[in-house]
Order: C-alpha cells, then structure tokens, then sequence
C-alpha cells in the first residue's frame, strides 16, 4: 500500500510505516542470507535494506505476490556466477519451471552479453526439514484457501504468511519458538483464506512466542491503530523492521 486509486486514511498516512510494499523477508546467518519469497517490489526492497548477497531462497507458494519479482534475483547470479538454490514445495515446482520456463529450461540460453536469473530448484515434501546454510528448517504447512502454504521454523522462529488456521502438525512444530511472524489482514470481517487480527491474535496465543509481529496487512487498518488495539505481545511488522533473534 497505498492502493493505486484509494484515498483512505491509511492510503494517504503521513506514517511512513503505512507504506507496505508486499510480502518477503531476508534472514541473515552466520553462513549466509535466505530470502523469504521473491515479490513483486523484490528489486527495490533489497536497494532498501542495503542487500548485498542471497545465498538462498524459501518460497512459501506460487501466489503471484510472492513469486513474480524472481526475475531480479539475476542482480545476485549475474554477480556471484552460481547458482542459488530455491526450496520450493514440491506441488509448486512445475508451475516454477511452466510459468518462468525461460529460467528453468537448461535448453534456453539468453543472447551473448546477456544474462537470465540462475536458480536451481530444490523441492520438498511436507515432511522434510531441509538443511539451508546449516540450519535445520522446518515446514509449517497450513491451509490458504485450496492451497498450502509452507512456513517453517528455524531455531527459535516460526514464519507463517497466508494462513486461515493453524492445524495441529502446525502447532506441534511452532511450540516452543520465542518470535512468530504471522499473517492478519484486518479487524473484523472474516475472510475465506486469511487471518483477520483477532483469529491472528488468537493462534498467537495458542502458540504462545514472546513476541509475534503481523505481516501481510492490508489498507483497512493502519499501524498505529494496531499498536492501539494490540495485546502487548504483538505488534505489527513494517518495511525495515529488523530483528535480532538468538
């Protein structure tokens, strides 16, 4: 946000933490950096957090808003010459290589002096923890609708975007985690595929972390208004948050 079109009070805040690009993440480790999904603003979300280096990729689903900014990885192939492996669930993995085919078909060679993203899919079950830059992640899958998504957790974080409920798998694997990114839309209204805040304020709750922030918020609800109505162990995410977890 702000919506193309939309003249809201959230739309047209003088609060910078009302200008909400779309979902993605970057996780820095001792070993290297995982970006979490490649959206659309992917390109100018990295020249904003001063991103150097991905070294790998965990994709949640192949929604188009949090897929379709996979060109830009190129920025880091082109320069780093290898691949970066992407960890992608497995049910997703040929609409990756259908839908970005000129990526993914070893045949396709771009033209000389030109360059095309270089990607090696990995893809994993529900089952299968893969080991990312020595880290042990976990999927946490849960229901979007007709579709799964794949969170995960990794030491003491559990990340979960486009969630409608957590399922008891879910919860098993998030028990225990001290931060909890998850998704919310807005207060009130129930909607078919998403959290709204209370049902996110609830699963918060259930998992029990010290502290969970709200992502993939939308314009019917502005920052402030969530610190206002917030219980004191949630808050809501804004572009440039940074985290220290140990």
């Amino acid at each position: 946000m702000p919506v193309v079109g939309c003249d809201c009070d959230v739309c047209t805040s003088d609060d910078v933490r009302d200008k909400r690009t779309r979902h993605g993440a970057l996780l820095e480790m001792d070993q290297g950096t995982v970006l979490v999904d490649t959206p659309p603003e992917l390109r100018l979300q990295l020249l904003a957090a001063g991103a150097s280096n991905v070294d790998a990729v965990w994709y949640t689903h192949a929604h188009a808003d949090h897929l379709h900014g996979i060109d830009d990885l190129r920025a880091f192939t082109a320069r780093q010459r290898r691949d970066i492996p992407a960890f992608v669930p497995k049910e997703y993995a040929d609409l990756f290589r259908t839908r970005f085919s000129y990526i993914f078909d070893e045949n396709f060679q771009p033209p000389e002096g030109t360059t095309k993203p270089r990607i090696r899919l990995e893809p994993f079950g529900p089952g299968e923890a893969p080991t990312i830059l020595g880290h042990r992640f976990e999927p946490v899958v849960v229901p979007h609708g007709p579709i799964n998504v794949y969170g995960f957790r990794v030491g003491s974080l559990g990340y979960v975007t486009d969630a409608k409920e957590l399922p008891p798998a879910a919860l098993k694997t998030l028990k225990g985690v001290s931060v909890l990114v998850l998704n919310a839309l807005w207060f009130g209204r129930p909607h078919p595929t998403h959290f709204n805040v209370e049902e996110a304020v609830e699963a918060a709750k259930t998992v029990g972390a010290e502290r969970t922030y709200l992502v993939h918020l939308t314009h019917r609800v502005g920052h402030q208004e969530l610190l206002d109505r917030l219980p004191e162990s949630v808050a809501p995410a804004y572009d440039g948050l940074s985290i220290e977890i140990t």
